[in-house]
């Protein structure tokens, strides 16, 4: 007789969670707090490592001013009613729970005072005390809805699977290197969810070759500037790279930036260029106009600007002598520094993004349970989703707010 394989045991769970991220970590801990019966699944071999790396290894886990206007989506409305009924302070306060000392860097960012592992423990702990399952290096081949149309059939590495809710909280294609696949696009379309178009967001631009000739010796200098594009804008750090221009003034802008578009960047940001020009030309009228602009920049990156395509025109490579100028050619000047034009090349793509753009559009999700309106039992949270946060612990805020809404369903 031909040898078979013994047929596995069918394991049974009231939900499945599909990621071990931090939504789906947080719709764990609070399905299993109703008393559900919960698992967790994931292909990497360690448990929340977007949290480990984040905000340099100690883990930006929330923004004081988190709101719905901090959030790109089609449907800017859809992230309202999570993040009422989650808060930054509700997470604030489970962080307090466990004694883990933070603090508020610049613009309400809440970190670790340590590490980010805190954080990933104190999830880790809190889905131990209510009974919660988790299994890394699982595999999941495929879903299929039981008979009856209700609860799902999941064959996997771990074994055959059944369960009455699937929760997809695989996150988006950011950070590739780390286990990020399009898992929960696929599962999205096998049960008729439009995806919106994804793409890198909060990730640093590439620029041209004559550009970075020109400036790659700037290459880990920073500078304070506003930069704008598409009606937005950010004030922030701008970071000169080996490959362009990164920092977190770079990042936000980018999620609002289209390939051929332009950015436009404040230099000096704060101040009436024009006016703080008409007073330095009365007070030192004498002054090369580089020796007046580097008291405001430092002086590799004045000596740059100034001897940078246009500008290296209008200001002799910065030796014009400031009370020789006329009031048309400062306020020429001025209107440079204010509304310097960039082009970016690109961007460093998904392996440099700190999120992905777009995802399983919301028409079909519900805002309340997230829940799909395609199939019942079924509910897609966190970055999957078109919902993306702005830079500085948002995204990690619409992570754990999805998370709970979904697991007082599941």
């Amino acid at each position: 007789m031909p040898l078979t394989k013994p047929l596995l045991p069918t394991m049974s769970y009231d939900a499945v969670i599909i990621g071990a991220g931090a939504s789906g970590l947080m719709c764990a801990l609070t399905a299993g707090e109703r008393g559900r019966k919960v698992l967790v699944i994931d292909h990497a071999n360690k448990l929340g490592k977007k949290i480990l790396i984040s905000g340099g290894g100690r883990c930006n886990y929330t923004n004081m001013y988190a709101e719905p206007a901090n959030y790109l989506s089609t449907n800017p409305h859809f992230c309202k009613s999570a993040l009422a009924r989650f808060t930054q302070w509700d997470f604030q306060a489970l962080v307090d729970k466990h004694n883990i000392p933070w603090h508020e860097k610049t613009l309400g960012q809440l970190f670790c005072n340590e590490q980010s592992s805190d954080i990933v423990e104190m999830m880790v702990e809190e889905c131990k005390n209510v009974g919660v399952t988790i299994r890394l290096k699982t595999a999941l081949n495929h879903v299929k809805v039981k008979g009856a149309n209700t609860g799902f059939q999941l064959d996997t590495t771990l074994g055959n699977i059944s369960c009455e809710s699937l929760v997809v909280a695989t996150g988006g294609l950011s950070f590739p290197t780390m286990g990020a696949s399009g898992l929960g696009y696929e599962l999205a379309e096998q049960f008729g969810h439009h995806l919106i178009e994804r793409t890198p967001g909060l990730v640093p631009f590439t620029m041209d070759k004559q550009w970075m000739s020109h400036f790659i010796e700037l290459s880990g200098v920073s500078a304070d500037v506003l930069v704008s594009c598409n009606g937005q804008s950010f004030r922030e750090n701008l970071l000169f790279t080996h490959k362009g221009l990164s920092g977190p003034a770079i990042l936000q802008i980018s999620s609002y930036w289209k390939a051929g578009q332009k950015v436009m960047v404040n230099w000096l940001p704060g101040i009436s260029i024009a006016d703080w020009l008409a007073e330095q030309k009365d007070v030192r009228p004498k002054a090369e106009f580089r020796t007046i602009l580097s008291d405001k920049l430092t002086r590799r990156l004045t000596t740059a600007l100034c001897t940078f395509g246009e500008f290296k025109t209008l200001t002799d490579d910065g030796r014009k002598i400031i009370g020789q100028l006329n009031t048309s050619q400062l306020q020429e000047i001025s209107e440079y520094l204010e509304s310097w034009v960039l082009m970016p090349a690109g961007t460093e793509g998904y392996k440099k993004a700190e999120v992905t753009l777009g995802g399983v559009a919301t028409d079909n999700i519900s805002s309340k349970t997230f829940e799909s309106q395609n199939q019942k039992g079924l509910y897609f949270i966190g970055e999957v989703l078109d919902v993306t946060g702005h830079l500085g612990g948002f995204n990690f805020q619409w992570a754990w707010a999805s998370g709970y809404c979904s697991g007082q369903y599941v």
